[in-house]
């Protein structure tokens, strides 16, 4: 008889927030498959947790992943957890998953803490409707495009972050986006954990480079065209913001075209004309 996996949520920081069925789980599993054993070993140490442990991770998911499946096949008890938060969001546990499932194995979810939904619970943002979009690109103009896809998503925006790259998503925010409300949450559930609120230009002269530990979360706020209007720079002033950064005009067409609504060939032949004159 196939064995079951379960995927298993640890803290995201306070490690009194594990669940006793997360604790039972892991003690009474055959194996562990962790995303970094060094960092689960102190995790469970911390609990007296001396079930078998073993790597998965991106670059040896295909092989650990055949292998965990043959354990799963001959009746073995399977946990999966990352390094820290719910197993599978926005890391490559979903393909255990998938396989496992196709495979005709039980999963298990054993639910905790989730570094998205505790962020978005204190945020202050609206929780009726969101969209969780992982990480956004390195690169610059990726991660502006990516930010232009956003524009007219329902409901909140989460995202995830490295603290390294917090002030340039910032500034493609205020270059997309425009000033929406934006809240950064760091250090969620530890001694320094932190909410900055404000726009996305507030905020961005509250965070310091270099202070911000750890990944981060950044919710932003749906799109509201009376804010955004009175609030925001106007499509001219986009324009000239993208184009001033580098972008074509068809770009920056595009960009701004996503941020607002407004026809993207009105504003190509706006850019178009600004283009001229720079």
């Amino acid at each position: 008889m196939a064995g079951t996996l379960y995927i298993v949520a640890t803290p995201i920081g306070n490690l009194e927030d594990m669940t006793f069925r997360a604790l039972r789980i892991l003690k009474e599993a055959d194996l562990i498959a962790a995303e970094d054993t060094r960092h689960s070993r102190t995790l469970l140490a911390h609990f007296g947790i001396t079930t078998r442990l073993t790597s998965y991770y991106d670059h040896n998911q295909k092989l650990k992943g055949d292998l965990i499946l043959e354990m799963l096949h001959a009746g073995k008890q399977v946990a999966l957890i990352s390094d820290a938060g719910t197993p599978c969001i926005s890391d490559p546990g979903y393909r255990l998953v998938r396989d496992a499932q196709a495979a005709g194995i039980t999963v298990v979810p054993i639910p905790g803490a989730c570094a998205a939904i505790t962020a978005l619970s204190a945020g202050g943002l609206p929780t009726d409707c969101f969209t969780f979009a992982g990480f956004p690109p390195n690169k610059e103009g990726k991660r502006r495009s990516f930010l232009a896809a956003l524009a007219s998503a329902q409901g909140s925006v989460v995202l995830y972050e490295a603290p390294h790259r917090l002030v340039a998503t910032l500034d493609d925010i205020v270059t997309v986006l425009g000033e929406r409300r934006v809240v950064v949450a760091r250090e969620l559930t530890k001694l320094h954990e932190e909410f900055l609120q404000g726009t996305a230009s507030d905020v961005r002269q509250q965070v310091q480079d270099g202070r911000e530990r750890g990944e981060v979360v950044l919710l932003i706020a749906p799109a509201d065209a009376t804010v955004q209007q009175s609030e925001g720079p106007t499509a001219e002033e986009r324009l000239q913001a993208a184009l001033t950064k580098g972008h074509t005009v068809k770009e920056a067409a595009a960009l701004v075209a996503a941020a607002t609504g407004l026809p993207r060939r009105e504003l190509y032949a706006k850019a178009l004309l600004m283009r001229e004159r720079l």
